[in-house]
């Protein structure tokens, strides 16, 4: 026999199963080694001493954080809906020597947009507060930034077929409070 649920009450449903990732790394000879990650080979500076030629470590965390952040604003432009013709990330992250770790994280995400301010600003509030690459981070180390909109160069404006009215030429800036 079964019980139906009070009127206005729902059962909480069971929480998604947790997902994995793997890569598989290998030094390909002193100073030089590569990543296996979803079909892609990444060489990267694997040397004692900061090489010119390849990303090493820190660079690569933080590719890995400005990856987190573009694939979220495509995302997010699905959910939300939000309008963009692009994005962009720079990201700066400061270690410390003694204990060795990671102290701040700060980007500058740009994004090709004519949506409205507080659009931009949800969408922005969206990525920090879903970002799984973020928030690890975030529990760690100070992570500040902001989200510049770009607005859409006039010749891609009349191209696109659906949108909201244009900003002007104004980049509209939204840096988080406490990220």
């Amino acid at each position: 026999m079964t019980t139906a649920d009070p009127p206005g009450r729902r059962m909480p449903s069971a929480p998604a199963p947790p997902m994995s990732y793997a890569v598989r790394a290998r030094t390909v000879r002193p100073g030089r080694s590569e990543i296996d990650a979803g079909g892609s080979r990444i060489a990267f500076d694997s040397s004692p001493a900061p090489g010119d030629e390849l990303p090493g470590p820190a660079e690569l965390l933080a590719g890995a954080f400005a990856a987190c952040l573009l694939k979220n604003v495509e995302r997010f432009s699905q959910i939300l809906p939000f309008a963009h013709a692009g994005a962009s990330v720079t990201v700066e992250i400061e270690r410390q020597d003694s204990p060795p770790r990671f102290t701040r994280i700060r980007y500058e995400l740009r994004v090709v947009t004519d949506e409205e301010p507080r659009r931009v600003a949800l969408l922005h509030h969206n990525l920090r507060k879903h970002g799984t690459v973020y928030n690890t981070l975030a529990g760690v180390c100070e992570v500040t930034g902001e989200l510049i909109a770009d607005p859409v160069p006039p010749g891609e404006r009349a191209a696109r077929a659906a949108g909201p009215a244009g900003v002007g030429n104004v980049a509209y800036r939204f840096a988080p409070g406490g990220s």
